[in-house]
This record gives C-alpha cells, structure tokens and sequence, in this order.
C-alpha cells in the first residue's frame, strides 16, 4: 500500500492516500476492555487519543489507581492490569502525544453536568511534599503542610469543589519558588496562583457560593481583593495575631460565647462556640473566633475567621461554625489523593511529566466523585417515588457482598468502586499461574465469573 501512494500523484495520489487512511482506520483495533466503570468513564475521553495504546494506557491506569494496588508506583500497575513491563505506562507518561489541558477541560464539564444548579463552596489550600535532591523540577526547601515544617519538597496550590458532601478536584497549579525558576518562568506567590484559579473557574462558567481559604490567603490582601473583585462571598481563616487599622478612640470588643451543634460529614453533630469580634464600628468585614472550650481554648480546636458574608451577625452565628468547617473537606479529600491514589507517588523529574500524573489522579479521583453524586441522586429519586422505594436489583445484589456499603460518600463509593474491579485484577494476576498450569475449565468459569459481575456492575453503573 505505501508502494502505490508513493508512486501516486495529483489528485490520484490525494484520493489513494484517502483511500489508504480508511482502511487503516478500518483495521484499527479497538482497545481492549478493562472493566465498566472505568470503560464507561474513560470513553468521553477516547477521541483525545489518536493511537489505540495510549488510550488503552489511559484505562489501565485509571484501573490501576482505582485498585487496592498499595503503592501506586508503575511497576506495581502495569502487574495489576497484566502488562508484562511498566514501559508503555512510562511512554504514555513522558512521550504520548496528549494534552493535560484538554483531558481537563473534559474533566470539568463533567462536574460542571454533574452539580448544575446546585449550590457549591470553593476551597482552596496547598499540598507540599517531600522530594529528595534537586534534579526534579521545582523542588526546594519551603514549608510543606504534610510534614508541618520547612523541608525539601513541591507544593501545589489546588481548589477543590464541595456540593452536598461530595468533594470534585477542580485545578492545580504548582508553586515555582523564585530559586528554581526556569527559562521563561516568572514568579508568583500562592495567593495569586490561587486568584488565577478561581478567575479561570468562573470564565469557565461555575457558580460558587462562598470560597474557603486557610491564613496564608487570609492574610493576603491581593487574594481578597480579588475575590472582591469578582463579587465573591468568603469565608477565610486569620492568624490569632491578625491586625485591623481604627482610630485609637476606638476598642475591640470580644462578644458573648453562642453555642451551636457542628454538623459533621457522618451526620453526626458536635458541641461547638463562637463569638464575634468587633474592632472598634463593625464594617462589612466581620471577624469571629471558633472553639471546642471556651474555657481553655485549645490550639487545635481553636480558630479565627473572617468573612464579608452579608448576614446579620444572629444569622452568621447559626451559619458560620458549618459553613466554615467545610474547610476539613479539603484536608480529607487530599488525604485521600495521597493515601488512595497516589498523589506522589511518581518516579519523574520533569514537571511536565509530573504535571500529566496529577492529572490522572484529579482524573480518577473525579471518577469516584461523579459516582459518588449519581448514587445520592439515585437513592434521592427512589425517596421521592413512593411507588418504588426499593433498592434496584442491580445494586441489591451486589450489597450482599460483606464489604459493601451503603453509604453515598466519597469513601465509601471508593471502596465499593474497588471491590468492582477487584475480580479482573485478581484474575490478570493469575494469569502467570495459569500460563504454567493450563485450566481450562478454571478459565472459562472465571470469565463466567467475570461477566457476572460485570452485568451487576453496569446495572449499578446506571440504576
């Protein structure tokens, strides 16, 4: 064939090549299958992918971080989804043609579908790690939050999105510190990577209801300045020492202790207080401070914040203490991109390498959100029918299973997700065993096995 369309010319040669392209495109393989849920997610992503091995690279390892693999090295996932080497993982790392930006921008429209007209709260914090010696990209000495002290590491300034307890990681953006800046760099301190991810959530169209910040972003003016700019609520956190310029006529006045029930992630509820500060005439800036025990204000418990909400202070005491506290989502959702899928988990030096695993993780990790919010809408569709209340038999079976839960959490759907996918990867490990002792009979109630689950799983995928 490659004969004729050299020998081609013209018009001829333009329609011969044409020729050649379809029927290329025709003896195409289609990516091997891995597993429902992953399959059905991965697909709005196939057209990003023109060659059939970087998308199947995609999949596998969206599996292998989805999988109870331990440490999400690309050893240990290329021996979870039966590749005989972690070479091809590596290549669709560090060489495949595709683009971070575009596997984001899909990533986002999906949350965006997902959580449509409902109210959501923007947090923003920094990740830092640690990472030993110099040759990777923007690592430095600077505080690290994993570790509460100043250490060799990179750190990432993320936001995340919370609606109706489900956390979905929106952007990241990693901090260059001014000692490592590269050609073509410049710097920018945290709080303003964190105004330019907020300034590119709402050109892209979200809607939030208040932004979350901890006291570095608390502390800085440009950042709240910004946030005004855009007509922003917020409620951000501010260091116990925090100053307010007012006429030395003036006083600050510390109010009454209010007590009110916290409610946390587990619907339970927690005794709390909170009391205003007021510096000399209150302004639209209102300042409160946050504890367990009034009486001895524990470091740990004990916080200041301050927000512009347009509230009566009465009504800001019912609502703040909640409001504020889904501060902790961020720390339990990163939590769990480190612990679960492998936030640093990577061998790579180059950022842009780097940058391409982050968003395998924000990917998988959106995976699980998005599952998460279809099964609370599900069992709130099936509350409001009266006629069906039950669970769908899909779904019925498979919470038979010891480990199964019911529960619509992000956790909890992560570990339901896992006990999914946990049979094809049970069996690709024993494939090995299987070439040397051939069973055929095992084989073949295996993938009878398989196909079962797989039939309860897409069920459950779309009940």
């Amino acid at each position: 064939m490659m004969e004729v369309v050299a020998q081609a010319s013209g018009e001829k040669g333009v329609r011969v090549v044409d020729t050649a392209i379809q029927v290329l495109k025709h003896l195409a393989r289609d990516a091997r299958a891995t597993v429902p849920v992953v399959d059905e997610y991965c697909d709005a992503y196939r057209h990003l992918f023109p060659e059939v091995r970087s998308y199947e690279c995609f999949k596998y390892l969206h599996l292998g971080i989805l999988a109870s693999t331990g440490r999400k090295s690309l050893p240990k996932l290329a021996k979870a989804v039966h590749l005989t080497s972690s070479q091809s993982l590596h290549h669709f790392l560090v060489n495949s043609p595709w683009s971070v930006t575009e596997v984001e921008d899909i990533r986002l429209k999906q949350i965006q579908a997902a959580v449509n007209g409902k109210v959501v709260a923007l947090l923003i914090d920094e990740t830092g790690d640690r990472k030993k010696g110099k040759a990777t990209d923007y690592v430095a000495r600077q505080y690290l939050g994993s570790v509460g002290k100043v250490d060799a590491g990179i750190v990432s300034v993320n936001a995340y999105g919370v609606c109706e307890g489900i956390t979905f990681p929106l952007l990241c953006e990693v901090f260059k510190p001014k000692g490592r800046l590269k050609e073509g760099d410049s710097y920018r301190s945290k709080p303003a990577i964190a105004s330019g991810l907020v300034e590119r959530l709402l050109e892209r169209g979200f809607e939030f209801e208040v932004v979350l910040a901890d006291s570095l972003y608390g502390e800085s003016e440009q950042f709240i300045q910004a946030l005004e700019e855009k007509g922003l609520p917020w409620v951000l956190s501010i260091r116990s020492d925090h100053g307010v310029w007012m006429p030395a006529s003036e006083r600050v006045r510390w109010n009454r202790w209010c007590r009110f029930e916290r409610h946390l992630s587990d619907a339970k509820t927690e005794e709390r207080y909170i009391r205003e500060l007021v510096y000399g005439k209150r302004s639209r800036r209102t300042y409160w401070q946050l504890t367990t025990e009034p009486e001895t204000l524990p470091e740990a418990s004990t916080s200041f914040v301050m927000t512009n909400l347009a509230k009566k202070p009465s009504e800001l005491k019912k609502t703040l203490g909640d409001l504020y506290g889904l501060r902790t989502w961020v720390e339990y959702g990163f939590r769990q991109c480190k612990q679960e899928l492998g936030w640093t988990a990577y061998r790579l030096t180059r950022f842009r390498d780097i940058e391409r695993w982050w968003a395998l993780i924000f990917s998988v990790y959106s995976l699980v959100s998005l599952q998460a919010w279809r099964r609370a809408e599900a069992r709130e569709q099936m509350g409001e029918n009266e006629l069906s209340p039950e669970i769908p038999d899909g779904e019925s079976l498979l919470s038979q299973h010891p480990e199964w839960s019911e529960k619509c959490s992000w956790k909890s759907t992560l570990n339901n997700l896992r006990l999914l996918v946990q049979p094809v990867v049970m069996l690709w490990l024993l494939c090995p065993w299987l070439s040397l002792f051939e069973n055929q009979s095992l084989v073949r109630a295996f993938h009878q096995f398989l196909a079962q689950v797989n039939q309860a799983q897409a069920y459950f995928l779309h009940a």
